[in-house]
């Protein structure tokens, strides 16, 4: 697939889960894709559940929803500290205000949670144990290895990385 031309943020934060940042970021970098790592701030590493660093490549000051076609919104606990920056929560609901791709997996659909993109019972599913958040901000839940509803296409787990990236980075290659 090429994806020539298309730039995603992948937000990255402490407690992120590794796969879900480096598959994405990897794949779409091979399709073509220009793929950023966002964080709070530039230059900051923010360690992985395992310790792996994440190097911000550039900080939620430095960008606009405006310059990018998508999200990657990880899991593991980086969500939970993610969604505590209203810059980046804010950038998140501008990117699904301007109809963009936003690719959550497992704690991910936190930070949809934190927006309105769940609201009127869009189809989401996520890691379980989040079900009751995804439900309670508007979301329609099934437990599925993705799903896609319009804009927003949601995985439950790492296992479901090949299914998640496939539908992304369909949605990514539809955007004009």
């Amino acid at each position: 697939m090429d994806l020539r031309g298309k730039k995603v943020a992948i937000l990255v934060e402490q407690q992120y889960q590794e796969m879900e940042v480096w598959y994405p970021h990897y794949r779409l970098k091979e399709a073509g894709a220009s793929s950023i790592l966002v964080g709070p701030e530039a230059g900051k590493s923010y360690p992985s559940k395992l310790g792996y660093p994440a190097v911000a490549e550039k900080g939620i000051s430095q960008v606009s929803a405006d310059e990018f076609d998508g999200a990657v919104l990880p899991g593991g606990f980086a969500p939970d500290f993610l969604r505590r920056s209203p810059a980046i929560v804010s950038f998140v609901q501008k990117l699904h205000d301007q109809g963009k791709v936003l690719a959550a997996i497992c704690h991910g659909p936190w930070m949809l949670c934190s927006t309105n993109a769940l609201r009127g019972g869009r189809k989401a599913t996520c890691f379980f144990a989040i079900k009751d958040d995804v439900v309670n901000a508007g979301a329609s839940y099934s437990d599925a290895e993705v799903i896609r509803d319009g804009n927003i296409i949601t995985s439950r787990k790492p296992d479901d990385l090949p299914a998640f990236m496939r539908e992304m980075m369909a949605a990514l290659a539809e955007r004009k």
